[in-house]
């Protein structure tokens, strides 16, 4: 039997965009039970499959994509009633009709970066270092430093991060993973001898991949600002000691992790034991929402072009908190 549905005899054949899948299928490729799937949409709207006459769900790829991102924030311990609300904020709104139908956005949405995803999985999958660094440089050559990142080379190592299970696979994800912290801090270095104002990044506790850590230092920096990561593990209490030594213009927390019960008190404290601004970035900065207002910490939100417009805001005593 085919792997894919097949089209009625005399159809146009589908493109891979183009291809549906029965929900037994998607179960098979994500790992994710029809019963979760079925509950995933009725109960919190998180994917829309297409139905047919007879009640049949279908899913396109974008749909097994959203599935594959759900998991990504599960397994990171965000609860599933909220991780709608973190889709909707990476989901970019549809342009009105005249733009779609520009040959510019047809190219967009026909799946440039996915086009790009797929280059760099096949180096990854091939262990071609070489192909892998060209790639590397072409990416950045064509985007802006955050789209490069949070838009195509991210999604590749979240993607395999998540698939595991098989054979050679553990190895590929360490591949890149490997291969992009060493890009990564290589232009950390690069910031930090150039940067006047100087910022320190901590992971908080439970934050447990140092690329992300390292991506969200270098979409802070800048020609104007030196910002330096400290590892994983980092003890929170110590901070106001490394603070009272470095010195920084100020101190951001960073993690993709859910805050936990303890985080406000724990801010609270930290907030009067350095004489710095203290600010959130990442995932915990949207999650802890509106439990920041009115305290001293400041929010730099999640997105890489918003994060170091906010942080340069609150080094000018700009932003609000």
């Amino acid at each position: 039997m085919s792997e894919f549905p097949l089209a009625a005899p005399g159809a146009p054949q589908p493109s891979r965009q183009d291809e549906l899948y029965p929900i037994r299928e998607v179960s098979r490729l994500t790992g994710v039970n029809p019963v979760t799937l079925r509950a995933w949409e009725r109960r919190y709207g998180l994917i829309q499959p297409t139905r047919t006459d007879s009640g049949h769900r279908l899913y396109s790829l974008a749909d097994i994509e959203a599935v594959r991102s759900i998991l990504a924030w599960i397994e990171r311990g965000v609860a599933v009633s909220k991780v709608g609300k973190i889709l909707a904020r990476s989901a970019a709104p549809e342009p009105p009709r005249e733009a779609r139908e520009t040959p510019a956005y047809a190219d967009i949405a026909a799946g440039e970066w996915g086009e790009w995803q797929a280059r760099l999985r096949a180096a990854v999958a091939a262990f071609d270092d070489g192909q892998l660094e060209r790639l590397y440089g072409q990416v950045f050559s064509t985007y802006p430093l955050a789209v490069a990142f949070q838009d195509v080379l991210l999604p590749v190592w979240q993607a395999l991060l998540l698939r595991q299970d098989g054979f050679g696979q553990t190895s590929e994800w360490l591949f890149l993973d490997s291969f992009l912290r060493a890009r990564v801090l290589q232009r950390l270095l690069l910031c930090r001898g150039q940067g006047e104002a100087r910022v320190l990044l901590a992971p908080l506790p439970g934050h447990r991949h140092e690329l992300e850590l390292l991506v969200c230092g270098l979409l802070l920096a800048g020609s104007d600002l030196a910002v330096t990561p400290l590892g994983l593990g980092q003890p929170f209490d110590e901070l106001p000691l490394i603070c009272e030594k470095r010195q920084p213009q100020a101190l951001v927390l960073f993690s993709h992790c859910p805050p936990d019960a303890e985080l406000g008190r724990q801010l609270g404290r930290l907030s009067l034991a350095v004489d710095c601004p203290l600010a959130l970035a990442g995932e915990v900065a949207e999650l802890a929402g509106e439990g920041l207002s009115g305290t001293p910490v400041a929010s730099l939100g999640s997105d890489g072009q918003l994060m170091p417009r906010r942080l340069r805001q609150l080094l000018a005593g700009r932003l609000d908190t």
